[in-house]
């Protein structure tokens, strides 16, 4: 059993917790994800990783109330445990590969739509930690959904962009990634957590712009382990799983018609 140590309302629905994780947190990288079941009658629920510390032995999540088993996951409180616990799984960021000589010729952005700002963090903390200083579009439909802006900004350079342009560009993500490049601004790689219908056009906006495209498909797992198939995908042409091959993938290769139907499903 994993208790959680703190629950905090980040707006409508979305709450970050942390968990006391001591046999994990050294583990874990920018990337990954844990599987969280807060009963023995829920479903298990797939997370990107949003922090860790490896001194207070905690990882912390960022999570939404979108159905019963979610909703399972936000009505612990502080002190009650979940009922299973899984991770750290998937595979981390490519940019954890790359030699330091590797990271200082690339030029990332991120664009974070909505809840995708905690799991872009880790990822922004590490290029930061190497003493790059990423660029971050942090996007929501309006102001009251902008998420990590302050731990955000810590890491990097942090651009706001809401839908109703109650903050900040007023736009959709990729016309806000086209406004920076139109004022001088050049990327070599663009992340994209968020949504599946936003990764699908942030990365036909960047391929546009001759920009690699790195997406992230946590939203159609299920079970975490490839056993399900649910996350069953084509990318490149080949079918590959979320959940054991990704959760990243580069963009161009994902056939994302597929994956929405799936997440449909």
């Amino acid at each position: 059993m994993v208790a959680i140590l703190n629950k905090k309302k980040l707006s409508n629905d979305i709450y970050e917790i942390v968990i006391d994780a001591p046999n994990v947190s050294e583990n874990a990288k920018p990337g990954q994800f844990f599987m969280l079941q807060a009963t023995p009658e829920s479903e298990r629920v797939a997370l990107s990783i949003s922090d860790w510390d490896t001194e207070k032995k905690t990882v912390t999540f960022v999570i939404m109330k979108v159905g019963e088993s979610s909703g399972a996951i936000v009505e612990k409180n502080v002190g009650e445990e979940f009922y299973h616990v899984c991770g750290p799984l998937g595979n981390s960021s490519d940019l954890c590969d790359m030699t330091d000589e590797e990271l200082s010729n690339e030029k990332v952005v991120f664009l974070a739509g909505g809840v995708g700002a905690a799991p872009v963090y880790p990822q922004a903390k590490f290029l930061h930690d190497k003493g790059f200083t990423p660029t971050v579009i942090l996007a929501a439909r309006n102001e009251s959904l902008i998420l990590y802006e302050e731990k955000l900004k810590s890491v990097a350079d942090v651009h706001i962009a809401t839908d109703d342009g109650s903050r900040g560009f007023h736009g959709l993500v990729t016309d806000a990634l086209q406004d920076l490049v139109d004022k001088g601004m050049k990327f070599t790689r663009a992340v994209a957590i968020g949504p599946m219908i936003m990764m699908k056009f942030a990365v036909i906006k960047a391929e546009s712009l001759g920009i690699t495209s790195v997406v992230s498909l946590n939203p159609i797992m299920l079970d975490g382990t490839g056993m399900c198939g649910c996350c069953r995908c084509k990318v490149g042409g080949e079918t590959r799983y979320a959940c054991v091959d990704g959760p990243e993938f580069f963009g161009k290769d994902v056939d994302f018609d597929e994956a929405l139907r799936r997440l449909r499903r």
